[in-house]
């Protein structure tokens, strides 16, 4: 928990906030039975997200409502999977792991991984202001 927790601090670390109301971002809901991305992520990775969010920028209650906005955001954009694996890349590059580490950082399939996170955290900073 302690690891997930802190690769997600480095995630939203990656997003600049600005202020927004709290249903910036929110999605139209769908018909029963339709299957909407959002739903695809677990409840516990969008808390560490919005805690981590709201750690690196200072526990501000009034950003409560952008960093729930960013987790919806990322889970609008790409599958709970290429998150996951992007998150897992990430940490695996801030785990210090010297030449073992390179598959993590100098491979086409991690660095597109990554580049999708990386632009899905882009939208937020669209979306999400």
């Amino acid at each position: 928990m302690m690891r997930v927790t802190r690769s997600l601090l480095a995630i939203a670390a990656l997003v600049g906030l600005g202020m927004a109301p709290a249903s910036a971002g929110a999605a139209e809901p769908k018909a029963k039975g339709e299957h909407h991305p959002r739903y695809d992520y677990p409840t516990a990775v969008r808390a560490d997200y919005v805690i981590g969010c709201l750690a690196s920028n200072g526990f501000k209650h009034e950003l409560l409502g952008k960093c729930a906005c960013g987790i919806d955001t990322i889970a609008d954009m790409m599958p709970y999977d290429d998150y996951e694996k992007a998150d897992t890349i990430l940490r695996m590059q801030q785990g210090g792991l010297g030449d073992r580490g390179a598959m993590f950082r100098d491979t086409p399939i991690a660095k597109d991984e990554v580049e999708k996170l990386r632009r899905a955290q882009a939208e937020v900073n669209l979306r999400c202001t």
